[in-house]
């Protein structure tokens, strides 16, 4: 190529795929006083620029294939028509469009602090400059160069290179044309001069089918709600004085159709919120339904953080779902992972070619437990990204409220690591300050703009605070899991009935901290996987004995002071360890000890919902005392609970032996009559129908320093709730 060849240093740039600001030199630009476009089109032979309707010839500019520059004479705006081959089209100029972030979004994205940033980043259908097409905005400050590549364009990076917007480190562009449905991915070229992988959008709202990954533009806007009423109201069904019952979802392993295809969201919405309704449970809780690349990851591994799983269907198809359950008095919640994410090279992973959403040095940027990385919480356009997702799926899909997965692996800096494979904090600590600000502002932002949700900690150590008020120095969770009541008492349930009296202590243990933190008790998909078993497996004995300890802890769970929680299949007993490929086991409720137990689970939902003192006083340590918690020789277990004033009290009593006991004697804080409301051991349930005849009479008598005592019967393996009788 001579002199004469060689085209302008800013062409040869662009044309090497290396000019940040390709708008400086394509487009219309005034050249002594008359508008020039130059336009890129690697494919045609021929180009024009057509102003009503009047063909203006574009000169290929020598050494530069695909290139065409000339004079446009007037202001009226233009298109572009190419040909080659005797093939004509028309097209729009991308580079004739302005901008569209606005000055005060480019500053607060600068400043970290845009909570609505779906709003202006990612892939936006939209009018610009009367022009219908999309808008993509994608972060990566460290980028030579960032190009949409995607269906539109023959997936070549160069011809969509995209506008910098200055220090805020975003690259944006409109590009006429392009509408919903339009696959799509950004090429990025790192500070180093190498093209990345191809990078799915990190705002993206749709996604392919994994394994394939590029991101799809969706139109999220003008979804039609009918849940007034329960956004109105749902406040009260999240207070800690409300029941609270948990029925927790794998979406892709609930139900499997045709072939054995997940379950859909549309299906979902008619069948899934049919049965839980049904089952008395309050709320639905969904596992990861963010994009996420490995079907064995359970969503945990998230890339597609503001995408709902293309697995089930599209967003307004999860919207549907959600509608739904609202519409039938349920609640939502979302598991919500801001713990980790995945190395796959089309996520976040060094995403402009630098680590930018994790840290740089693998002792603080990597999960060696799960071999993934971790945010760079210390970043403020991170933080503003986790934070922003959080309440995005609050605001765009009405969400009632997010379980946030693996704090405790937020918590700390040494989680799961070695002495010398971790970085301290500024004080020579193991406390991660930067992750505790993020879950600190998450919890903030999200309850103070979205009235009445709540958000849900799995933390599984003491850090204290984990349910108290930001302003109190908690982290302003409004629920915690409570791993240590779970891991104590399946650990007593696990044993023989012949030993548990030497290990009594496994099941008063969690009345000690009861009331640190507002307490969810979960029996979680995590207690029925990686060779764990099922919840039946777990229990000792024979097949009936089986089926009534699970019974019995199932009633003991129920009566213990603690919102509840239950994986999905483990309401009807389900034999197997649960597997992710496939549906839960409903052949089990074939045989009536599983639907019995189905039935047992049903009924504690109602009784819990309708006896005030089961839930009213759940974290107020005013709303629990013991009867006999020390009877370790008959590991028989007793306690009241109670309500407000008015509220009738409630005797709950436990027997994990397998005998008997006849005329045991309680004491009871009122005499009178109390009825027998639930007793595990009913036929109904696949029990041998022992027990008290539907009532016990209490008579006036001090006993285990209540004012009055009753001789019940005790079924073997058996919970008995007795509710007092005003009657």
């Amino acid at each position: 190529m001579n002199s004469k060849t060689q085209p302008d240093p800013a062409l040869q740039r662009l044309l090497d795929g290396d000019h940040d600001d390709p708008f400086a030199v394509l487009g219309p630009h005034e050249i002594d006083g008359l508008r020039h476009v130059t336009c890129f089109d690697p494919g045609a032979h021929d180009m024009a620029a057509v102003v009503a309707g009047v063909r203006h010839p574009l000169d290929p500019v020598p050494g530069a294939p695909g290139v065409f520059r000339g004079p446009v004479p007037g202001d009226l705006e233009y298109h572009l028509r190419g040909s080659a081959n005797g093939h004509v089209w028309e097209m729009e100029d991308p580079y004739r469009f302005g901008p569209v972030l606005g000055d005060l979004d480019e500053y607060l994205l600068g400043e970290g602090s845009h909570l609505r940033m779906w709003e202006v980043m990612g892939a936006h259908p939209r009018s610009h400059d009367g022009v219908f097409g999309t808008h993509f905005a994608v972060w990566a400050p460290n980028a030579r160069r960032v190009s949409v590549v995607g269906d539109f364009n023959g997936w070549d990076g160069r011809r969509h290179p995209m506008r910098r917007r200055g220090a805020t480190g975003v690259w944006e562009m409109f590009l006429p044309g392009v509408a919903e449905g339009a696959f799509y991915r950004y090429e990025i070229k790192g500070p180093d001069g190498r093209i990345q992988p191809r990078k799915a959008d990190p705002f993206g709202f749709g996604s392919e089918h994994p394994p394939a990954n590029a991101s799809i533009v969706r139109d999220i806007t003008g979804y039609g709600w009918s849940d007034d009423d329960w956004m109105t109201s749902r406040a009260a069904a999240h207070d800690p004085k409300a029941p609270i019952s948990i029925y927790e979802v794998h979406l892709p392993s609930w139900r499997r159709k045709d072939w054995g295809r997940p379950i859909s969201y549309v299906e979902a919405a008619e069948e899934l919120v049919a049965y839980v309704r049904d089952m008395g449970f309050t709320h639905i809780e969904l596992m990861p339904v963010s994009e996420y690349p490995f079907d064995g990851s359970w969503g945990y591994q998230p890339i597609g953080l503001y995408a709902p799983t293309i697995r089930h269907g599209l967003p307004h198809e999860f919207r549907d779902l959600i509608n739904a359950a609202h519409r039938a008095g349920l609640g939502v919640l979302l598991d919500w992972v801001p713990g980790h994410f995945p190395s796959d090279a089309h996520g976040l992973g060094r995403f402009d070619g630098t680590a930018l959403y994790e840290h740089a040095d693998p002792r603080e940027g990597f999960h060696h437990d799960w071999n993934t990385l971790i945010y760079n919480y210390g970043r403020r356009e991170v933080s503003n990204f986790l934070t922003a997702n959080a309440l995005y799926w609050l605001e765009e899909y009405h969400a009632d409220g997010l379980r946030v997965d693996a704090v405790a692996s937020m918590l700390y800096r040494d989680y799961s690591r070695p002495a010398g494979e971790w970085v301290p904090n500024k004080d020579g600590g193991r406390e991660n300050y930067e992750a505790i600000a993020v879950l600190q502002r998450m919890n903030v932002e999200s309850y103070g703009q979205h009235a009445g949700i709540m958000t849900v900690a799995e933390e599984s150590t003491a850090f204290p605070g984990v349910s108290r008020p930001v302003d109190a120095g908690g982290l302003g969770f409004g629920f915690k899991w409570n791993m240590g009541w779970m891991n104590d008492t399946l650990e007593y349930m696990r044993k023989d009935p012949l030993y548990r009296s030497f290990h009594h202590h496994q099941m008063t243990f969690g009345l000690h901290y009861a009331y640190t933190e507002n307490f969810i008790l979960p029996i979680s998909h995590d207690e029925v996987v990686h060779g764990k078993g099922s919840m039946l497996g777990k229990m000792p004995g024979d097949r009936w004995e089986k089926f009534a300890n699970l019974r019995a802890y199932y009633g003991f769970m129920w009566g213990h002071p603690g919102k509840k929680l239950l994986f999905m299949g483990q309401e009807f007993a389900q034999v197997h360890e649960w597997n992710h490929d496939a549906q839960i086991d409903w052949g089990c409720l074939a045989d009536p000890s599983h639907a019995g137990m189905q039935h047992l689970v049903r009924d504690l939902n109602r009784l819990y919902c309708e006896e005030p003192a089961l839930h009213r006083l759940d974290a107020d340590p005013a709303g629990f005392a013991w009867i006999e918690g020390g009877d370790t020789h008959n590991s028989v277990f007793s306690w009241i609970r109670r309500g407000a004033e008015g509220d009738p009290q409630v005797a709950v009593i436990c027997n994990f032996t397998p005998r008997a006991h006849h005329g045991y004697r309680i004491g009871l804080p009122a005499a009178g009559r109390w009825r027998e409301a639930l007793n595990t051991d009913a036929a109904l349930y696949g029990g041998d129908n022992r027990g008290n005849f539907g009532a016990v009479e209490a008579k006036p008598g001090t006993s285990h320093g209540q004012p009055a005592m009753a001789e019940v019967t005790l079924p073997p393996l058996s919970v008995i709730y007795l509710v007092q009788d005003d009657a």
